[in-house]
């Protein structure tokens, strides 16, 4: 078992020494930074994120796969804050979750600092200007019970009291850098209820080259192509991502991750937990916490994937993906015995994820991902998933979910049915 505990910078880069290492097999133990909208008013971060520093897995090399068990998520947050966003002309150059600039003295990533609380509480060191590249347009406190098991939203006097200690009430980790959201104190929502349901919004392997870290994906990654800034990327490029920022809520305790291995060693990251969160992320922003992972990681040799795929848990999988009862094969085997049908598929749920600059790109990509892993057809990719299946919507504009029941026959031919049979056969 290896502890990590430091951050990026907000970039991804194959490029640095991963000095954290784990053996194929073992645990990673990490205390997670909270994603979005804190990174987001800290300039000096590059990513929009916060996200571990990646950790070398032996054995695992380019052309192979990594299985990433999430064995345990714990919330330590005891309150955060979110909301719908716009950006603040003359603060950035180009994409503000990358290059923010001071629109003062003209500093570019500069260092800040938090002067009272509100809209206009952070402010850079160097001039003292407000520098804040995004707003709320409609922003919440939220506030968790000691269970964690449901959080409310909180009136102003109450996010006022938070905002006055906000790294206490984000539990923020110790080598954390980035500025409490919750100093700003937003309450235009108050006594909505939700429950809790943490999962990772990052999780995942290290591109083939330097990606701001929440860019890590086909839809975010869209604004890498001919930016202006160090990162800018081209859309052929693009294709070295890894999605690890997936914000798919699949992606929670007791589920599998495999992920692509792009650089020698894997390069294993997470980050940007949430408390909760629906299909679609459909506010941009969702409830950013601090937390305490535990992961297992296992080398897939030569297991060829672009991206992840995943193995939720059984309750997450859409009503036709799920494994059948022994009742419904008895029932199909009477039946194929009606009609002369000698053999019956043995099927298991595989979930694909895609991403692309909008949902139809990222269905076709999620589709393609799985076509050149299973060996089939995408004419009849489309057939299984319409009737054992489903698409979903992991986040907008373009990250998706291709579900579908997979003969055990093309799961064996790719490397994984071993690790499919037992976590859905237990």
């Amino acid at each position: 078992m290896i502890y990590v505990n430091e951050f990026t910078d907000g970039i991804l880069n194959p490029n640095e020494e991963m000095r954290y290492k784990v053996k194929d097999g073992g645990l990673i133990l990490a205390n997670t930074a909270p994603g979005c909208w804190g990174p987001m008013i800290t300039p000096k971060l590059k990513g929009g994120h916060e996200v571990t520093k990646p950790v070398y897995v032996e054995g695992a090399e380019v052309g192979d796969a990594i299985a990433i068990h999430i064995q345990s998520i714990q919330v330590t947050s005891i309150a955060t804050a979110s909301g719908n966003d716009k950006t603040v002309e003359g603060h950035f150059l180009g994409d503000p979750f990358v290059a923010a600039k001071c629109p003062e003295c003209g500093e570019m990533n500069p260092d800040t600092e938090i002067k009272g609380i509100g809209k206009d509480a952070i402010h850079c060191k160097n001039c003292g200007a407000v520098i804040t590249p995004f707003v709320f347009t409609n922003g919440y406190t939220m506030v968790f019970n000691d269970e964690k098991t449901v959080g409310i939203t909180l009136d102003k006097t109450g996010s006022e009291k938070v905002a006055k200690n906000g790294h206490h009430y984000m539990e923020t980790p110790e080598n954390s850098i980035q500025n409490p959201i919750v100093s700003l104190a937003p309450s235009d929502i108050v006594g909505m209820v939700a429950r809790m349901r943490p999962f990772l919004g990052q999780l995942g392997t290290t591109p083939a080259r330097p990606f701001p870290d929440s860019h890590n994906a086909g839809d975010f990654g869209q604004f890498l192509i001919g930016a202006p800034h160090d990162y800018a990327l081209t859309a052929e490029e693009l294709e070295d991502r890894t999605d690890g920022h997936m914000d798919i809520s699949r992606a929670r305790e007791g589920a599998i991750v495999i992920c692509p291995v792009k650089v020698p060693g894997g390069g294993v990251y997470l980050g940007d937990m949430h408390a909760m969160q629906g299909d679609s992320e459909i506010a941009g922003h969702t409830t950013d916490v601090s937390g305490v992972v535990q992961l297992k990681v296992d080398v897939l040799k030569n297991v060829k994937i672009d991206g992840p795929i995943i193995l939720p848990v059984e309750e997450d999988l859409p009503h036709l993906a799920k494994p059948f009862s022994e009742k419904e094969k008895l029932n199909a085997k009477r039946l194929a015995e009606q009609w002369g049908v000698k053999d019956l598929e043995e099927a298991l749920p595989l979930q694909f994820v895609g991403t692309g600059a909008n949902l139809n790109d990222a269905t076709d990509n999620g589709m393609k991902r799985a076509s050149e892993l299973l060996g089939i057809s995408v004419p009849e990719l489309m057939n299984r998933i319409t009737v054992n299946g489903n698409i979903e919507v992991g986040r907008h504009p373009g990250v998706v979910t291709v579900t579908f029941l997979v003969p055990k026959k093309l799961l064996d031919k790719a490397g994984i049915l071993d690790m499919v049979e037992r976590h859905y056969q237990n």
